[in-house]
Formats: C-alpha cells, structure tokens, sequence
C-alpha cells in the first residue's frame, strides 16, 4: 500500500504568529525546521547555464571592497562548473572570522549571480 506523500510546505509569518498563540512548542519547532531546510537548500539561482565569468569576476570586486574596509581581500580561483573557489587573503587569511564572512558576506553577493551554486575558499 503507497502512503500519500505530503507535499512540502513553508508556514508565513503571519500562519506561524497564529500558531504560536495556539501552541507554541509546535510553532518553534515548524519555524526551526523551515530555518533548516532554508540553509540546506541548494543555494543560488538554478538556470543549468554555467555563470558569467564576468558578472562573477564582478561580484567578487563588490565583496573586495567590503573586505578591504577591514584590511581583508580575497581572490577568485576559479569557476569549476556551477562552483566558484576564491581565496580569502590579507586580514582575511588565517582570521577565525574568515568562515563567517565567506558565509555572511562573499555567499549572500555571489550566489545572487544566476548559475552560481557554491562558493569554496581553497587555500
């Protein structure tokens, strides 16, 4: 016998306020799991064409100049498919809040560019 497979769905804000009055364990735990499947979907705009050399070459400067502010610079590697290796350099290189920045700073930038999956920092 095949069970009927519930089809995935994201709660709204406004959906999980209204939980929350009812029941909030209930409401945590739907808004954690959404926070995770967030953060574990694949990231970066999905087209199947591979980036723009360019418009990538492009966000890596738009990071530098963030970078740079704190003595940090980084570097483009390469384009290896959908994945774009750069290397954090300067103040960057060897700081503990180098895996911070890359996430918060270098991702949120270059996964905006279309066909951008992943970004890695090689050493």
């Amino acid at each position: 016998m095949d069970v009927p497979v519930q089809p995935i769905r994201f709660f709204t804000e406004d959906e999980l306020d209204a939980l929350e009055r009812e029941d909030p364990d209930r409401a945590y735990r739907i808004a954690r799991a959404q926070a995770m499947a967030q953060r574990l979907r694949p990231r970066g705009p999905v087209s199947g064409e591979p980036p723009d050399a360019a418009t990538v070459a492009e966000a890596i400067d738009d990071v530098r100049r963030i970078l740079q502010r704190d003595g940090g610079d980084i570097e483009l590697v390469e384009i290896d498919g959908s994945v774009v290796r750069v290397r954090m350099k300067g103040a960057c290189a060897g700081c503990p809040n180098s895996v911070i920045d890359l996430r918060n700073i270098v991702e949120k930038v270059v996964l905006g560019v279309a066909g951008v999956s992943a970004v890695v920092n090689v050493f």
